[in-house]
């Protein structure tokens, strides 16, 4: 596969150019356009819609009205741009190369380690806020603009928001407040592209008539087609002149521009609803080279009307390899397939999604029992708070997203059902550091911490689709109280063994190796995995690891687990979230109860820091939770002896 980016000294050939302006403007961003494509197809995954629709946008401000370059990215009197939404952040990253802010090899590393984070990060030049959790992006920006005016400082602030992003409260909130404050300093302008994830935004939480609804707040606010420049640069010249109000800006864009294909939804539709195909991940062989085909036959078009030499374009080409399926297993699907089965006989069970349908795996549920599916789109405490209300009504809602968003945006909310006694499932999708291609804002390292310090809640992760369904089914028709399902989002490194007569027992875990040199409890299948990678490790120097599946991270039957470590001296414990407030210190506290500590070793690998964004080996060996890092870490053997293990080679295919 070849992965070769247009130079950056195509692009200052481009701007050094005297021909005429808008066609410039067009050339620059879809030569911009060819690069992200690039970028995204050698990353693996990426949002490619938005960062196509933003384009012309971003590269509008960038070179003509921002004024960074004059007085440097440090300067306090600088012009600050960034993103709320974050899922253009690829598009931007390939504009900072065309600028000079980023180098070649920088932008060839999107979402790998030590490189570009998939989600926008203030550790990466020329990126001025951290983003990616939606509806944070205005408040913010006022934040920034109030502290300019406060310091008399020069400087422009500019927002872009998604339009699927106005379904978070946040964003009423931060409009209200910034007219009410004054503050003037600052545009927002609205990638309007009519698509979020892949539904229309009008199908999942319709936001129009959006103009009237900013206005309302007491912005001054314009309605344009966000792909012209001439009425781009227009605009922002009578913006200026607009000087007592916040100013918004809602731009009608086509998500995928520049590629034909990519600008229009699949010819399919999912309960009469049409579906978009290009919000993330990164295109097949075919796509990749008809988009690159594409690209480089506007770029030379747009080159001759502009009456410039033609661009050099670099050759790419994919691999041609047919394309297969996977052949790993997906406990998303089995929770899926799970939720549909109980519904035929519990009549009271009620989905809520909050706009994941497809990454939850919950679209069969949508259309089975659509009577039964509420779709909330991006509003985690609406949803949550609505599904305090169904469970006062005796129904049982089973709350879905990503855990990251559901655990921390809506952890008032859920606090205050869990006061009310009822009976609530959160499913945390997305948990843990896997897949780590998103970065830090997606990665969920504190979920249970957050849900654990709640009373009547159990807390459970299943290591396989069996588990999975197991979990599910004991969730809806078993517990007597609150559930935190916690689920990984990819595929499963490998297909965890339960023993034939395991069963799925509160408090109770699994033992999945034997050894009697030392204990490791785990849970779900990232994790698991690489146990059992350690346990393959360490057997080659003649060391036991009993390897444990502890799915009921705050549920532990003492008699259990004290009767399982009696005759352990050294006690680990391989945690897929921070080392504060997981499973580790339940155990502890366990052991501790039951007099079973003494004499005995305990160590806790649990996350320190905050994660780190790349392929979710290179994440997992920085951390030193990988296999063959936890083998080293065990047995205190840095040279461990290289074992010809097939299942630690997974992490190098799986999806971001």
């Amino acid at each position: 596969m070849q992965y070769n980016l247009i130079k950056k000294s195509e692009f200052d050939k481009v701007k050094s150019f005297s021909g005429e302006w808008a066609v410039k403007m067009e050339l620059f961003a879809d030569m911009c356009r060819y690069n992200t494509l690039v970028a995204v197809k050698k990353a693996g995954s990426g949002h490619l819609g938005s960062s196509l629709s933003a384009m012309d946008i971003t590269t509008y401000l960038y070179l003509n009205e921002m004024n960074v370059f004059d007085v440097g990215f440090d300067s306090p009197d600088r012009d600050i741009y960034f993103s709320s939404k974050g899922h253009d952040v690829p598009g931007l990253y390939s504009l900072f190369y065309a600028l000079g802010i980023i180098p070649e090899e920088k932008l060839l590393m999107l979402r790998r380690l030590h490189g570009l984070d998939g989600h926008p990060e203030v550790r990466q030049n020329g990126i001025e806020a951290s983003t990616g959790s939606l509806g944070m992006g205005i408040s913010k920006g006022k934040g920034f603009a109030w502290a300019k005016s406060y310091q008399n400082n020069k400087g422009h602030v500019y927002v872009l928001t998604g339009d699927g992003e106005f379904q978070e409260g946040q964003i009423y909130e931060s409009l209200q407040a910034t007219a009410h404050q004054k503050i003037n300093n600052i545009t927002a302008i609205m990638d309007h592209n009519k698509y979020q994830t892949d539904m229309l935004v009008a199908d999942v939480n319709n936001i129009e008539d959006v103009v009237k609804k900013v206005e309302a707040f007491g912005w001054h606010v314009v309605r344009i087609n966000g792909h012209d420049y001439n009425v781009l640069k227009k605009i922002f010249d009578d913006l200026k002149k607009v000087t007592n109000k916040p100013k918004m800006i809602i731009a009608d864009t086509i998500k995928g521009r520049g590629v034909s294909f990519m600008e229009k939804p699949l010819k399919e539709t999912f309960q009469g609803k049409t579906l978009y195909k290009w919000h993330s991940g990164a295109p097949d062989d075919e796509s990749y080279e008809k988009g690159i085909t594409e690209l480089t036959v506007t770029i030379n078009k747009l080159a001759d009307k502009l009456g410039i030499e033609s661009i050099q374009i670099p050759e790419n080409k994919s691999e041609g390899k047919p394309v297969t399926k996977l052949d790993k297993e997906f406990v998303t699907e089995a929770y899926g397939e799970a939720l549909v089965e109980i519904a035929k006989t519990n009549k009271k069970l009620v989905l809520l999604d909050g706009d994941l349908s497809a990454d939850c795996k919950l679209r069969n549920f949508e259309k089975t029992y659509p009577d039964r599916f509420i779709e909330n789109g991006i509003a985690e405490q609406d949803m949550v708070s609505m599904a305090g209300g169904l469970a006062r009504m005796g129904l049982i809602p089973v709350v879905n997203t990503f855990a990251s968003f559901l655990a921390a945006r809506a952890n008032e909310q859920i606090y205050n059902n869990a006061g009310e006694k009822t009976k609530i499932i959160y499913t945390c999708h997305f948990s843990g550091m896997i897949p780590a291609g998103p970065g830090k804002s997606h990665q969920s390292v504190r979920d249970i911490s957050l849900f654990g310090a709640l009373p009547n809640i159990t807390i459970i992760q299943p290591c396989n689709a069996e588990e999975t369904k197991w979990a599910t089914e004991y969730c809806v028709n078993q517990s007597e109280e609150n559930c935190m399902l916690r689920l990984v989002i990819g595929p499963s490194p490998e297909k965890i063994e339960l023993p034939k007569n395991y069963k799925f027992k509160v408090g109770v875990g699994a033992e999945l190796t034997e050894g009697n040199d030392a204990i490791l409890f785990g849970y779900g299948p990232v994790m698991l995995h690489e146990a059992l990678v350690a346990s393959d490790y360490l057997k080659k120097i003649g060391f036991g690891l009993k390897v444990v599946n502890m799915p009921w991270i705050n549920k532990i039957n003492n008699d259990w687990l004290k009767k399982l470590v009696k005759d352990q001296k050294r006690i680990f414990v391989l945690e897929d979230h921070s080392a504060v407030g997981g499973l580790g210190d339940r155990l502890l506290n366990a052991l501790v109860e039951t007099n079973s500590i003494a004499g005995k070793e305990f160590t806790n690998f649990g996350l320190k820091e905050y994660p780190e964004c790349g392929t979710p080996l290179e994440v997992l060996e920085f951390h030193q939770l990988d296999g063959k890092s936890l083998a080293q870490r065990i047995s205190g053997i840095e040279d461990i002896e290289t074992i010809d293990a097939v299942k630690q080679k997974y992490t190098a295919d799986a999806p971001q």
